[in-house]
C-alpha cells in the first residue's frame, strides 16, 4: 500500500493553477487577504475544480497516501491557491470520517493562521464529531482554551453544519470559555456559531444569549440574534 505523497497528482495541481494564473486578480487578492503568502489570482470554484479533476486522474491508493498528498502540498505551498487545494484534497471518500485526519486539520489551522484556512476545514471537523463523537468533544472542549486563537475558533465553528445533530452542551461548553476574548474573529465565530444553530433551534439560541447577556459581546449577540430578529420583523 502506498503511502507516500502523489508527486504527480500535486503535479497537476500545481500545474493547473498556474495555468489559471491571473497577476491582477491575484495583487488583490493578496491585499484583501491581508496575506504575505502570494496569490495566483484564481478563484475559488476553479481550484476545487482543479483539485477535483487532479484526484480523477491520479486516485490515491489508499487513505494514508491522501493524507501524505495532503500535508505535502500544504507544507510546499508558495500560493494561497495551492494551500486552497490542499484542503480540497481532504474531501476525498477514502479519509471520510478518519480520525487521523485530525493532526491534518490542526495542523492546517495552527500553520495557517488566518480565518479562510481555519473555516476551510471547520465542515470536516464537524464530520468527525459526528463519527466519533466521544473522542472529538473532548478534543473541541480542550481546543475551545488553547493559546491559539484559530484552534479555538474552530472549535467554536465546529458545529456549523450539524443542524438538527447540534450538541448544545458542547456548543456551550466551547463559547463560554471565549465570551470575554475581544478578539475580533472570535466574537464573530461565537455569533456565525449561533446564527447557524437559529436555524434550527432559535429558541436554544435566544436563551442562551439572554442567560449570557452580561458576558456575550454586542457583536456576537447581534449575529446571533440576526435572523431571529429578521423573523420577528416578518410577522
Amino acid at each position: 500500500m502506498d503511502t507516500a505523497a502523489d508527486q504527480k497528482l500535486i503535479a497537476a495541481v500545481r500545474g493547473a493553477l498556474r495555468e489559471l494564473a491571473d497577476p491582477a486578480r491575484a495583487a488583490g487578492a493578496q491585499a484583501y487577504m491581508k496575506s504575505q503568502l502570494p496569490s495566483l489570482g484564481v478563484r475559488v470554484p476553479e481550484v476545487r475544480r482543479i483539485a477535483a479533476r487532479a484526484v480523477r486522474e491520479f486516485p490515491p491508493a489508499s487513505a494514508a497516501q491522501v493524507r501524505a498528498t495532503v500535508l505535502d502540498l500544504w507544507r510546499t505551498s508558495t500560493f494561497r491557491e495551492e494551500r486552497y487545494a490542499a484542503i480540497d484534497l481532504t474531501a476525498h471518500r477514502l479519509i471520510a470520517g478518519d480520525l487521523d485526519m485530525l493532526p491534518v486539520y490542526e495542523e492546517i489551522i495552527r500553520t495557517g493562521a488566518w480565518w479562510d484556512f481555519a473555516d476551510g476545514v471547520s465542515g470536516r471537523i464537524c464530520s468527525l464529531l459526528q463519527s466519533h463523537r466521544g473522542k472529538m468533544s473532548h478534543v473541541l472542549r480542550q481546543w475551545s482554551r488553547d493559546p491559539d486563537m484559530w484552534i479555538r475558533r474552530a472549535a467554536i465553528t465546529s458545529q456549523l453544519r450539524a443542524r438538527k445533530d447540534t450538541d448544545t452542551q458542547l456548543l456551550a461548553a466551547v463559547i463560554e470559555p471565549n465570551l470575554a476574548d475581544r478578539e475580533f474573529f472570535i466574537r464573530k465565530a461565537i455569533g456565525w456559531a449561533l446564527r447557524e444553530y437559529a436555524k434550527t433551534a432559535p429558541e436554544w439560541v435566544a436563551a442562551f444569549t439572554a442567560r449570557q447577556r452580561n458576558a456575550i459581546s454586542p457583536l456576537s449577540r447581534r449575529e446571533a440574534l440576526r435572523r431571529i430578529h429578521a423573523g420577528t420583523d416578518q410577522r
